[in-house]
């Protein structure tokens, strides 16, 4: 008797959750950093671990500066030297063991971690994004091509245009709201302490004050013009989403009239080029597997779970509020909107909710999305082709909620009442900022010091969450790819109760 074949969903799950238990047991050691330094005539490297403190001087010409560090503050040491080194200033350590072991150390060239065997495994995980992000762009483009085409009515595209721009924006907010709700009902910003409060501003300080320097400018008028290519090639070579909708979408209508056979010619072509990255995505999933677990096991060996006990009230209300989104709101949307079972779209979307939280990023997990709502949801090319592109790049729900809960944890941590004027500010501001905001690992953050700054909470705060960012945006991203199956399949499923009724 022949043993079933495992199937892929149940092996990513599998690699998850072996990548995190391997990284768990090579994780970087936190009390350890390996120097490079110049001694005169050569570079040297130098082991470091267990110090009793660690000082550290900056100099530039006659100007000197001076950082002392203790046992738990690996993340400071780096911070504070990549911090310097790129403002072009000599740095020199002198680290004490014990109580009388101390060496001198000039001219440092660098200071980081020493890796372990799993996070020499990281590039396996970085092929696969890679191979999943170049698949994108072609199968978008074909996919919209022929959707656009095959509807033949603009004012048909225009409609479904408008459900799908109506309720990207209504999850959004309700998104936000919920994260606002949670956070201010379980209150994580009381249950952290003054001592851990500084730990952590002093480890991210310097990371968050180059988010603070980066901004998102939200116009709408520019952002409707922008959404027009000045060069379409350019804009795939980009990877700028709204913009490769817009010419595919344009390219598709324009299709329809044109001659029979150029028509066939031309979406003859276009079909089979979108037949071809599908199977292609089949091929990459194959070693999904491997990516995932290399990217779970770099992640956990680097990020530690000591930040997660300390910061974890905060988490919880995050992940709590992602949880109501994608497994009630979701499902309520596919039962009454879509008329699908909601355990058919939970069982369907598995692979890109896995593939969403490995990867961080919407737009990379982009092709598999579109796979499984095709093949495994049976959603019209038409109906996906447009809809999930366009939430890939204005579709951000995880990344709101989020928001919500981070900017009334902050005010609290500061001791901030947020009125609830402020609270709508907040709502208003984040679902402008998530439109448009390129659909890749981070840019929550950016988003996020906008916010804090509309409602006049220092955006130093982001310091506090920095330190477990990367695990909920890989929590944020599955609510994200989730959202826009739901939408999708709503969209779909009120066209066809109105086609019922035509």
């Amino acid at each position: 008797m022949k043993l079933k074949k495992i199937p892929l969903h149940t092996r990513i799950v599998i690699a998850l959750i072996l990548g995190a238990v391997f990284g768990a047991f090579f994780s970087v050691d936190h009390y350890k950093l390996e120097i490079q330094y110049y001694d005169g005539t050569a570079e040297q490297s130098k082991i470091a671990k267990n110090w009793t403190s660690f000082d550290l001087t900056s100099s530039e010409g006659d100007q000197h500066s001076t950082a002392s560090f203790g046992k738990d503050d690996q993340i400071q040491i780096l911070k504070y030297v990549e911090t310097e080194k790129k403002k072009g200033q000599t740095v020199s350590a002198e680290i004490l063991y014990g109580n009388a072991d101390k060496i001198k150390i000039d001219s440092i060239i660098s200071v980081q971690k020493i890796g372990t065997i799993a996070t020499y495994i990281r590039p396996l995980g970085t092929l696969f994004i890679r191979l999943l992000s170049f698949l994108a762009i072609p199968l978008v483009i074909s996919s919209l091509i022929i959707g656009a085409a095959s509807l033949g009515d603009i004012k048909k595209l225009g409609r479904i245009g408008g459900k799908t721009l109506a309720i990207y924006i209504t999850t959004t907010a309700i998104a936000i709201t919920i994260g606002l709700v949670a956070a201010n009902v379980i209150e994580p910003g009381m249950k952290v302490d003054e001592h851990s409060k500084n730990r952590l501003a002093g480890a991210y300080q310097e990371e968050s004050a180059e988010k603070m320097v980066q901004k998102l400018d939200v116009d709408v008028l520019d952002f409707l013009v922008n959404i027009v290519p000045r060069n379409p090639i350019k804009a795939m070579a980009t990877g700028n989403m709204l913009q490769i909708v817009f010419f595919a979408v344009m390219f598709g209508v324009t299709l329809t009239f044109v001659q029979k056979q150029y028509f066939d010619a031309v979406s003859g072509f276009f079909n089979g080029v979108s037949e071809t990255m599908i199977k292609m995505v089949d091929f990459v999933m194959a070693i999904a597997p491997y990516g995932v677990f290399a990217i779970m096991a770099a992640t956990i060996a680097d990020f530690g779970f000591e930040i997660i006990m300390t910061l974890f009230w905060y988490m919880a209300a995050v992940i709590g509020g992602l949880m109501l989104q994608t497994l009630v709101l979701y499902p309520m949307m596919v039962k009454f909107i879509g008329k699908m079972s909601p355990l058919k779209y939970l069982k369907g979307i598995r692979n890109a909710q896995i593939i969403g939280f490995s990867t961080s990023s919407s737009a990379a997990t982009l092709p598999v999305t579109m796979e499984c709502a095709e093949k495994n949801l049976g959603l019209p090319k038409q109906i996906s082709g447009f809809v999930l592109p366009l939430g890939a790049t204005i579709n951000m729900d995880g990344t709101a909620l989020y928001q919500g809960v981070a900017a009334v944890f902050i005010a609290q941590v500061f001791g901030i009442d947020l009125s609830l004027t402020q609270q709508l500010t907040v709502v208003f501001t984040a679902v402008l900022a998530s439109i448009g905001t390129a659909p890749v690992p981070g840019v929550g953050l950016i988003m996020l010091v906008m916010i804090l700054q509309a409602v006049n909470i220092p955006p130093e705060g982001i310091a506090l969450i920095l330190g477990v960012d990367r695990i909920l945006d890989m929590c944020r991203t599955v609510t994200n790819v989730s959202g826009d199956v739901a939408v999708a399949v709503s969209v779909a499923g009120s066209e066809m109760k109105r086609e019922i009724k035509i």
